[in-house]
Formats: structure tokens, sequence, C-alpha cells
């Protein structure tokens, strides 16, 4: 039978009636999809939006939806296989699965871990490179030392970092809500781009990866795991079934503003940029480019949106790459260093010169290309009823993710056949 867990955070009680009752009592477990939120909003999504709306208009946003339901999904099963066992992914694979396949799929996170950050520190370097002026390596040492100091406040609890990060998620919330308002968008467009799945061109297919993997991440399908797997007090599985009901409501509501927060990002690109500025594909250029279109405001405001979401991602992202390290190896690195390591990459990629929006992209490409690794041990553990008990998984939920997991396989499955030279049928 699944473990139990016997405190919570920051004093936290289970939810069998101690502790704050009512509205007060199901706050307290309001979180840790606040915080795997962030990761759908990282600065990958800016660099693939951007692209997306600014080549496609509004082709491509039934690409987002579809990232975002399958990301709801995955993350519901991933605060649920904690909730239900008192352990994270990491963990159950260390400890059920054969060595030579826990050691690859460490390997392959660590590897997805390095492009989290790429992409978290390009963002947030590059947002204030261009408020001060700064070159972009002082951006990074400042998004850098920035993080850290963040990362510092865990050490007074989870639910402290819980209301940073979720400060966070509402600025890059409002901030889009705003362009939103300021941009000109095509409702009707909008509504036919949701609905009406096509690819025009294989560049749109690399692009469609690259949202996938930035909305979609492997990081935040290890972490929520971990977030929840000591979250209350559980005596018996009424209580269970109750954590999961506030979860699962969590999940949705969290996931379905970053979803929005997607959508409005190709929307504003497309009404900016579509026509007469479709060859906008980086974000310094969608910058300068949106003071002349939407005035100095937009700018400004997309500037704010574009920092927040790089500090916030990069701290979510170091937080994910400890909690991958200690469940797969059972070892413990001190956080400057486990901040190194993830660092270098990113510090290396600036200083050879590569394109800021173009590392971006591909980050988001190897992303996707390496998430099939938790997606299918999450699988795995949500159906076997010797480690979930009763709350395996049925048919209702297990089709479905079965369905999302094939998605993403098929994507990349495609974009590596096209990568070496094996011709992609259907598009056009």
């Amino acid at each position: 039978m699944p473990g139990t867990t016997s405190q919570t955070p920051d004093g936290a009680k289970a939810p069998n009636g101690r502790g704050p009752r009512g509205l007060a009592r199901r706050l307290m477990f309001i979180g840790p999809a606040v915080v795997a939120s962030i990761a759908y909003m990282d600065p990958g999504n800016y660099a693939t939006n951007i692209q997306a709306g600014a080549g496609y208009g509004y082709a491509l946003l039934w690409v987002v939806l579809m990232a975002n339901l399958i990301a709801m999904l995955f993350q519901a099963l991933s605060a649920r296989l904690g909730i239900v066992t008192g352990r994270n992914l990491a963990e159950l694979s260390r400890d059920h699965l054969p060595r030579p396949l826990v050691w690859m799929m460490w390997a392959v996170s660590e590897v997805a871990a390095m492009a989290t950050d790429l992409a978290e520190f390009l963002g947030g370097a590059i947002g204030l490179a261009l408020l001060t002026g700064l070159p972009l390596i002082a951006g990074m040492a400042i998004t850098a030392a920035v993080t850290y100091g963040i990362l510092i406040f865990e050490r007074g609890g989870q639910r402290r970092m819980e209301i940073i990060i979720g400060a966070f998620v509402g600025t890059i919330g409002l901030c889009y809500l705003a362009e939103v308002l300021i941009a000109p968008v095509d409702w009707a467009a909008t509504g036919m781009g949701l609905v009406t799945p096509r690819l025009p061109d294989t560049a749109a297919l690399t692009i469609a990866v690259g949202i996938i993997g930035a909305t979609v991440m492997p990081h935040a399908i290890y972490l929520h795991s971990g977030l929840t797997q000591a979250r209350s007090a559980i005596r018996d599985d009424a209580d269970r079934a109750r954590v999961l009901r506030w979860s699962n409501i969590e999940v949705m509501l969290a996931l379905s503003v970053a979803g929005m927060v997607n959508m409005a990002m190709v929307m504003m690109a497309a009404s900016a940029f579509h026509r007469g500025h479709s060859e906008v594909a980086e974000i310094e250029t969608a910058y300068h480019t949106l003071s002349p279109l939407l005035g100095s405001a937009a700018a400004g405001i997309f500037l704010v949106s574009l920092i927040a979401s790089g500090i916030s991602s990069s701290v979510v992202g170091t937080m994910a790459g400890q909690m991958i390290m200690q469940g797969f190896l059972r070892f413990h690195v001190p956080l400057w260093l486990r901040r190194a390591v993830t660092m270098v990459p990113a510090f290396g990629v600036v200083a050879m010169g590569v394109n800021a929006t173009d590392a971006l992209v591909m980050s988001q490409v190897v992303l996707s290309v390496a998430l099939p690794v938790p997606m299918l041990a999450l699988l795995y553990f949500s159906m076997r009823p010797e480690v979930m008990g009763r709350f395996a998984i049925g048919p209702w939920l297990r089709w479905p993710a079965i369905a999302g997991a094939c998605v993403v396989l098929t994507l990349n499955f495609v974009l590596l056949a096209g990568v070496f030279g094996v011709s992609a049928p259907g598009l056009g």
C-alpha cells in the first residue's frame, strides 16, 4: 500500500478537519501547481510563441491549446503520484526500474535541466540587457545572482517559495492581459486558429515541437510529484481522495492561467508582427518593433514580463534539478554548485556568440525530445496498482494520457526524421 506522510510544510494540517477550516484550509493546499506552472511561462515560450505568431499568425494556436491540455493531464498525474505514494517520480524510478535505465533517465534529465537553464538565463539576461543597456553576459550574471538570492528563501520553508513564485506568476499574467488589451487582436482568427489543426510547412513543424517542449516541461513533471509528496498529513484513502480533488482543481486553475498567457503571447505576436513584420523571430527584434507599432507601454510591459519569467523559471528549474539529482542518485550537492553546473552551458553559448533566440528555440526542441522519458515513467507508475493502490489510473485517464504521450512521440519522430533528411509526409 502506498506510504503516508506525517507532516505538512510550514505547519499546514491534514485535510481531515484539523487546523484552519473552510477556505483558509483549502488555501493551504494551493501552491505546488502554481510553482510548476512557471515552467510553462518561461523565456523559451517567448521565443517559440513569437516565432509562431509572427510567422504564421494565429494558425498555430491549436498547438498551444493541445500542449496545454497535455500539460494539465501530466501535471495532475505527477501531483497524484506524490500525494498517493509520498514519493517523487525520480525516487520511484530509482527503486523500481533497472539500474541501466535509471542512469539513462538521470543523464537525459540532466541534459534537459541544462537546456532549461539555457532558456531561462538567456531570457532573463536578454530582458535585463534591453532594459539597462548592459552586455548580455552581464545580464546573465545579474540573473544568476538574483535567482540565487531568491533560492535562499527556500530555507524558510516551501510555503514562502510558493508565495514568491505566485507573485511572479501574477506579474506575468497581468502583463499579458495588458498586452492583449493593447494589441488589436483578430478574435475571429483566434477562434479559427484554436480549432483548426494544420501545419503549413516543415518550419511550422519545428516551431510546433518547440511549443510542445516549451509548454510540457520534463523538469516540471518531476518537480510536481516532489512538491506534493509531503504536502499533507494523510491518514487514510479518504484523506488522499480529498487532497487529490483539491490538487486537480489547483492544476486546472494554474495551468489554465499558464495556457492563456501562452495564447496571449502568440496573439500579441500575430497582431503586431504577422502582417508586415513576419520576419520578426528574435526577442530583441520583437521588443524594438513593438514600440513603434503598439507604443512604448507595450514594449515596456513585454520586458517586465520577460525578466519576471527568466528569474522565476530559473529558480524553479534549480529546485527541480536538486530534486532530480537527489531522487535518482541519493546525492545532495550544495545549492551554489547545482546552480553553477546548469549555468555553464548558458554562459558558453553566449561566449561563443550564438544567436540568443535561436538558442532559446533549439533548447525547447531538446526539451521536447527529452520529454518522453518522464512522461512514460509517470504513465508506467500511475497505472500500477502495486504502486498506486486503488488510485491507479483507470481507462478514463489512462487512454487520454497514452494519447498525449503518443502525440509528443510522433512530433518528435517527425522532427528527427526531418533533421536526418527523411521527408515528413502531410506538410505543405
